[in-house]
């Protein structure tokens, strides 16, 4: 058994995202507590697990869509995983940008000459 099969969390992993790239829609954004904090979740369309933001993710979002977080419903964003400091570690996160609009022909040459194609989206622990 997978530790985190023993230990399921309703939010995502940097390890969820088996170090792809994952476009997602912003579906929802819920104030939630945790612990003694109360922190801004992202959820997703077509997808279970939400993601708690950080500032730094937020602000990323907030410089393409603005600071109005009910303003980034239905926009679209890319998730990765990248290694970070905090806390005087080096640790796994995720981080987010915002996917360039791409014309069909610029998609379609991505995929064909990136390694690992257009980014990921069919990761099941994500769903």
């Amino acid at each position: 058994m997978h530790i985190d099969d023993a230990f399921p969390s309703k939010y995502i992993k940097a390890g969820n995202l088996s170090g792809k790239e994952h476009a997602v829609e912003i579906a929802r954004i819920e104030i939630e507590t945790m612990g003694d904090d109360r922190k801004p979740v992202l959820y997703f369309a077509g997808k279970q697990k939400g993601m708690v933001l950080n500032r730094t993710n937020a602000d990323m979002i907030a410089d393409s869509y603005g600071p109005d977080m009910d303003e980034w419903i239905g926009k679209s964003i890319v998730l990765y995983p990248d290694r970070v400091a905090f806390q005087g570690k080096i640790v796994d996160a995720i981080r987010v940008k915002v996917a360039r609009r791409q014309t069909t022909v610029q998609r379609e040459k991505y995929e064909l000459s990136s390694g690992n194609g257009a980014p990921n989206d069919d990761l099941e622990d994500f769903r």
